[in-house]
Parts: C-alpha cells; structure tokens; sequence
C-alpha cells in the first residue's frame, strides 16, 4: 500500500471536511430519530388512547408508527447530499429507495391495524377483509419494487411496468396459488360458506374443529385435541367439507341414535299389563285414547276377541313403549320442541328391531348435549323391563358361562 497516497487524503482539508460534515449529519440523524421514539411516538400514542374513537388506537399503533422515525433523518441525509457531488446521484438514489421502501412498509402496517379494527366490528364475523387486504398488500410490494429499481437502474418505472406484459405467463406460474386463492376468498365470502368460529369438518385434511382464521392462502382450524390444521384456501372451495354453523344458528343439536329391542320379547298388552301402564303419569292420556280407539275398531269389525288373540286390534309393549317415549322427549326441558321430535321404529335384523330417537337438544354446547344425550338412553334402558322389553346385545363370556353351569 502506498502510504504517501494515505497521506497526501489526510493532508487534504476538503476531504477531511466531507468526512467531518458526513460524521455530523449520521449523528444529528440519529439524535433526532432517537428523539421521534423517546417522545414523539409516546405523545402520539397517548393521544390517540384518551381520544373517544377506537380507530386511531389502530391506526396509530405502535406497529404502524414504529417506521416515522426513520423518516426524518433520510430526509436531513438526503437534503444534505449536495454537499458530496462525487456521490449525490448513488446516495439520492439509494436513499429515496429506503424511503419508497418505508412507505410501503407503513402501508403495510396501515392495512394491519385498518384489518385488526375491522375485525372488533359486528359485520366483521360474516365477512372477513384479510384475503383482500394481502392482496392489496402484495401489489403495494410489487409497485415499490418495480419503482425502485427504475430508480437504482436509472429507467422510467413506467417502462419497466409495460415489461410486466411480456412476463405475464411467467406471473401467473408464480402467483399461481395466489390467483386461486383469491378467487376461493372471493367465493368464500360472496357465498358466505366459512366464516371465523364456523365448525367445519375437513375429512380430507383430518380438520374437524373451529375457523380460527381466514386469510388468503390459508384457512386455520382448531381442532378439538387443539391441534392446528392449516388448509389452502383454494383447496377448501375444491373439496368438499361441512360447516356446522346451522346447527350452531338453529340453538339446537341432533340426537339420532337407536337402542334394539329383542323381538323375542315383543307382546301383546294384556289386562295386568295394562293395569301397570296406568301408573304411568306420562301414558294416561295415550293408554285411554288408545283404549277407546281400539274398542270402538274392535266393536264395529264385530273381532272375536275370545276365539283368537289374532283377531282385532290389540296394543303391544312395544307400540306401548314408543308412545311413552314421545311423551318422554316432548316433556323433557333439555329436548328442543321447535324443531324435529320423534321416536321411529326401523326395519328389523340380525340384532334385533332398530327405535330410533330422533330429535334436538336445546343447546348446541358440545359436554352439555353430551349430558343430555347420555341421561336420555340411560333413562331408556333402565325403564325397558317396565314394559317387558328386553335389549338385543350378542351374547358374551358371562352368557355362555352361564349356560354351560345349567347343564
């Protein structure tokens, strides 16, 4: 190294003078970007808390004010690059790409906070903003980084802009999923078919819990093991999937679960039987509407009731059972009476006949309908000797044990 070139720089004043000047400017620049974020920022923000609106609370959060401080010391810097004319055109270069830089940055977090508000207002639930505000943001990005390139290369940003025609397929290649996506969030909203806090069930992906968000190229579900499932937007709208919300809307959950009686244990109701029935506060009613019924049937078909139990009409403990169930469910303050309630017999088979209880509990919360649903058939099967019925289940060891100690 030549250490007379080294002297003959220090030995020049003008230099010297640049360098002072260039040390004093990145010290002023960073004492007023200090100052920003040690009090400007803090008056700001406790303005925009003691103002009656939320909107500025976001807008003006420290997320979105965080970059301001940047801002004036670029612009001493930029301002102040007259003063080094061998480098004015790379430092204003660079410096107003910094800047562009920050705008968008800003925007950014403007878009953020605008969402974030957006999303403790009422509307908010059934129409979700995010899929479009990153749209909006990634435009924001491709603009800046096209202007600044024009800038750093020295070409108009405006031609640059009509080359993106030619890449047009290139785009679509790498904006692909993108593209979809956001075509799915506008399908998704438009058609209302998900929103945040749905139920949806994903068999596809093994997602079976709640939305927990909606952006533009992922969907989050919660699962009920509390795991997350992360679902692409697009892939939601291509397959199929159940949204629980309905049922959530309606205030009510389906039972639909069957108990199978022995045939074998099916009879016709005779006298003491029926005498037994009458106790039963939830039968009165139906045991003497159903007796007159049948008689007055039995009276005008003039049946021989005493030459065969055949002949006529006659009640049965099944029939019986189901009247009392109807009763039951309709009587029941958990069971939801505005929508479907019904008891209904199925075709029999090899385990026996198939009563279904169908209805509604008057809640949607997943452990009470459980609670509901549990006291029901527990009900149910402790009452089935009351009427002479007996539950079909395949025989197990103990059954078979038994049979062989009656030989």
């Amino acid at each position: 190294m030549d250490l007379s070139a080294i002297t003959d720089w220090f030995n020049d004043t003008s230099q010297i003078k640049q360098v002072i000047i260039l040390l004093a400017l990145l010290f002023v620049s960073l004492l007023v970007s200090l100052f920003l974020k040690k009090y400007f920022l803090r008056v700001l923000t406790e303005i925009t808390k003691r103002s009656k609106t939320k909107m500025d609370d976001y807008v003006f959060s420290n997320a979105t004010i965080k970059y301001i401080p940047y801002f004036i010391p670029l612009i001493i810097l930029y301002y102040y690059s007259y003063l080094f004319p061998e480098f004015l055109q790379i430092i204003q270069r660079v410096i107003t790409s910094v800047i562009i830089l920050l705008v968008a940055m800003t925007m950014n977090a403007i878009l953020t906070s605008m969402n974030d508000y957006y999303n403790h207002l009422k509307i908010a639930r059934g129409k979700p903003i995010k899929g479009y505000v990153e749209i909006v943001k990634i435009i924001i990005y491709i603009f800046s980084l096209v202007i600044i390139i024009g800038i750093l290369t020295g070409e108009s940003p405006w031609i640059l802009l009509s080359g993106v025609g030619a890449l047009t397929a290139v785009i679509i290649l790498v904006f692909r999923d993108t593209i979809l996506s956001f075509v799915a969030s506008l399908q998704i909203s438009n058609y209302d078919l998900v929103r945040v806090g749905d139920w949806i069930e994903v068999p596809k992906y093994g997602a079976d819990g709640d939305v927990i968000d909606i952006a533009l190229h992922t969907v989050k579900v919660q699962n009920w093991d509390k795991t997350i499932t992360i679902i692409p937007t697009h892939k939601l709208i291509e397959d199929t999937f159940k949204n629980w919300r309905g049922m959530q809307e309606t205030g009510g959950r389906r039972v639909k679960r069957s108990i199978f009686i022995d045939q074998n244990s099916i009879i016709f109701v005779d006298e003491e039987l029926l005498k037994k029935f009458m106790n039963i506060q939830l039968l009165k009613d139906y045991i003497q509407r159903k007796t007159e019924e049948i008689d007055k049937h039995n009276r005008e078909t003039k049946a021989d009731l005493i030459a065969s139990i055949v002949n006529g009409r006659r009640m049965t403990n099944l029939g019986t059972f189901r009247a009392y169930l109807s009763s039951y469910l309709k009587n029941h303050p958990r069971i939801h009476q505005g929508l479907t309630n019904m008891v209904r017999q199925q075709p029999p088979g090899e385990h026996g006949i198939p009563l279904e209880i169908y209805c509604f509990t008057s809640t949607t919360k997943w452990l009470e309908y459980e609670s509901i649903q549990a006291d029901i058939f527990d009900h149910i099967l402790s009452i089935l000797p009351e009427f002479e019925l007996n539950v079909f289940q395949l025989p197990s060891g103990r059954d078979f044990k038994a049979i062989s100690s009656l030989k």
